[in-house]
């Protein structure tokens, strides 16, 4: 009976030790070097284009992931993949990236991840039938804003285009100048590639070296209603004529179908010294 006794009980040790051996393989994390390349994958780099900074393990909501750090063509990635499944749950990349820059979920969110419905790129429709917003690229929003300036990019320097949140949307903030010195602003809806608002600023604009003519007052609105089809001079609610750094110069301001427009005009030459155009509501 002693015996019996004395196998059953090596039976079970066996069995409990088959049992978390089994358990074990299943935590098995991916490793770091399986979370590099996953990193990598994601990024569209190869390789031999990275330069990683730091591999790290850490945790959040209790579930283990990797923190992948690197640069690639002089710019910075962060990725962070779930030790277990191998699946990316958050991701700082560059704006203007070929891939996703996600922004830190929450736990039901890296549960979708982890059920791989989370992939690279704009997110789509994964597995989980999970669907969201897409987004225009970096390169999107600038045609958008060259179209709207009427320029092409060999004409122009660009000095910023970023993604930002504007009074609760994503947009692109697309800044840019031409060889004679005019400068642009833009908002570009992320998600629609609309023009948000607007602004140009002649910094350089210096008037013709002959000031004995300008155009006139009434000329200067028909000019700045051109630019905003189908408002007429009553849309007209501000209108002077004000003297600035030596020259004369009109400046006024038009109300017409939810959008405001402010306007500077040089009275010599007629040419746009600044125009800016912004939503009423903003």
């Amino acid at each position: 009976m002693k015996q019996k006794n004395i196998l059953c009980a090596a039976g079970l040790a066996i069995c409990l030790l088959s049992g978390c051996a089994s358990q074990e393989s299943k935590m098995e994390y991916i490793g770091a070097t399986k979370a590099k390349n996953t990193a990598l994958e994601a990024s569209g780099m190869e390789a031999s284009q990275a330069e990683f900074t730091s591999v790290d393990m850490s945790q959040r909501s209790g579930k283990d992931y990797y923190r992948v750090e690197f640069t690639a063509l002089g710019e910075d990635y962060a990725y962070e993949i779930d030790a277990l499944t191998g699946v990316v749950i958050d991701a700082k990349v560059p704006t203007g990236s070929t891939k996703a820059d996600l922004d830190a979920p929450d736990d039901s969110t890296a549960d979708d991840a982890q059920a791989g419905s989370v992939t690279g790129g704009n997110a789509e429709n994964g597995a989980g039938g999970s669907a969201s917003t897409s987004t225009i690229t970096d390169k999107e929003a600038k045609t958008r804003a060259l179209a709207h300036a009427g320029l092409t990019s060999e004409q122009v320097t660009f000095l910023k285009s970023e993604l930002d949140f504007e009074n609760g949307r994503k947009v692109y903030e697309v800044e840019f100048y031409t060889v004679d010195g005019k400068e642009y602003d833009y908002e570009i809806d992320a998600s629609t590639g609309e023009v948000v608002s607007y602004d140009y600023d002649a910094e350089s604009f210096a008037p013709p070296a002959s000031q004995d003519s300008k155009i006139s007052a009434q000329k200067a609105k028909e000019l700045a209603l051109a630019q905003v089809p189908g408002a007429s001079e009553s849309d007209i609610w501000e209108f002077d004529t004000d003297y600035d750094d030596g020259r004369i110069e009109y400046e006024g301001k038009i109300i017409y179908d939810g959008m405001e427009y402010e306007f500077e005009i040089d009275a010599y030459s007629g040419a746009f010294r600044s125009w800016e155009a912004e939503p009423i509501d903003s």
